[in-house]
């Protein structure tokens, strides 16, 4: 399967190729179909298989050519905003769409200034649009097509309320796309009366990242975590290192530790301004930054190719989000490696994750750490695969409302 058997419009295969892909993901391959046919598509997936192309191509491909804004993409965390944007207006290089971003954290000016000039892909965090909208600055009127980009996150982030403030200002006719790299069945509950027959579209968990990456590990007592840490950097020679901590307070206190053992850290978390954060990101990816310390609610916006290992120095409390994280070291079909510190608290952590994946993860231990009084996982507990519903396609028990009609 190639790009040009699916429809595309020429300057948007040649925004492709510029772009350096050569044929579609699973996702792609599945998504971009049902989009363009104008159908209402739901879409899931994991963290780097492809999603942002998968609903880019087509919005572009499908937008009529009246003025103002015809096709809008909401998604929860100001990362995620500008890496659409960024992929949005790698895709239109050839098409001469004007892709604009909205997100809080920064002056409310310069981004109004650019909405004036004319956007036709707008993409957006809840609370700045509605922001925006209340003060006239935006007008939604238009909107033929709308994105709501990581469902699940603006579910456990608390901004359903705000998308359906969003959803009531535009116009009842029009196409929705709903991706996510997972899919309770809360998300159908809220937003299936907005659907119009969906075509469900999901990659199935073969065909994900995970099995790429390599994963272990490492029992250690909770206070011993900073200097696992570091011993692991010294000795595996580790360079580029995602590292994931539970709270924003955390990822502070362990950059600070990690500086005075004169290793190259920044954090990336909510407390950091717009700026802070965007500096600490272009340092990794340029490279003077050797690790980066994050939280999960700026996680899925981190896009950065050749991350050779993600560490979880604590367990996430969502098994799913461990997926989210460790995938940032597999991109596009790359091998990666991620290690896991466990300490005595987070064994039910642990039997959560490896109940999703549906087997147990080896341990290991660092030769010549003086480890400290730890709990070990047992060696004969098991993985008993989690069964999750998936949407069918179809209406079910508990949707509630009506389907819109257009």
């Amino acid at each position: 399967m190639t790009f040009e058997n699916l429809g595309l419009a020429e300057p948007l295969l040649k925004g492709v190729e510029a772009m350096g892909y050569t044929s579609p993901t699973p996702i792609q391959h599945q998504a971009i179909p049902f989009a363009l046919a104008g159908k209402d598509v739901v879409g899931c997936a994991q963290t780097g298989t492809g999603k942002t192309v998968a609903f880019v191509l087509p919005i572009l491909q499908g937008m009529s050519r009246r003025r103002g804004v015809k096709a809008l993409v909401v998604t929860p965390t100001r990362e995620l905003a500008l890496q659409i944007e960024e992929v949005a207006r790698s895709c239109s290089r050839f098409t001469h769409h004007k892709v604009g971003v909205v997100y809080g954290g920064v002056g409310y000016q310069p981004q109004v200034n650019r909405l004036r000039r004319g956007v036709d892909l707008l993409v957006a965090t809840p609370g700045r649009l509605l922001d925006i909208q209340r003060r006239g600055d935006v007008d939604l009127s238009q909107v033929e097509i709308l994105v709501l980009d990581e469902a699940d996150r603006m579910l456990d982030m608390g901004f359903w309320p705000d998308v359906r403030r969003i959803i009531r200002l535009l116009p009842e006719k029009r196409q929705n796309l709903l991706f996510s790299a997972t899919m309770p069945p809360r998300v159908y509950s809220i937003i299936g009366s907005t659907l119009d027959n969906p075509q469900e579209v999901r990659v199935s968990p073969t065909a994900t990242p995970v099995e790429a990456i390599e994963q272990c590990v490492y029992p250690v007592d909770s206070r011993q975590k900073a200097s696992l840490l570091i011993e692991l950097l010294r000795k595996r020679n580790l360079d580029r290192v995602l590292v994931f901590t539970r709270t924003k307070h955390r990822a502070g206190r362990l950059c600070t530790i990690l500086q005075r053992n004169h290793i190259k850290a920044a954090p990336i978390h909510s407390n950091r301004t717009q700026a802070q954060r965007q500096k600490a990101l272009d340092g990794f990816k340029a490279g003077h930054v050797r690790v980066l310390v994050a939280t999960d609610i700026v996680a899925r916006g981190i896009d950065v190719d050749n991350i050779s290992h993600v560490i979880n120095y604590d367990l996430p409390n969502r098994a799913e989000d461990y997926v989210h994280r460790i995938g940032r070291t597999a991109r596009a079909g790359t091998s990666g490696t991620a290690y896991s510190f466990l300490s005595g608290e987070e064994m039910a952590e642990l039997r959560a994750i490896e109940g999703m994946l549906g087997h147990t993860i080896e341990c290991r231990d660092l030769e010549g750490f003086e480890y400290q009084e730890r709990s070990l996982p047992s060696p004969k507990r098991e993985a008993k695969k989690v069964v999750r519903l998936a949407y069918n396609g179809r209406a079910r028990a508990g949707w509630g409302g009506r389907r819109r009609r257009r």
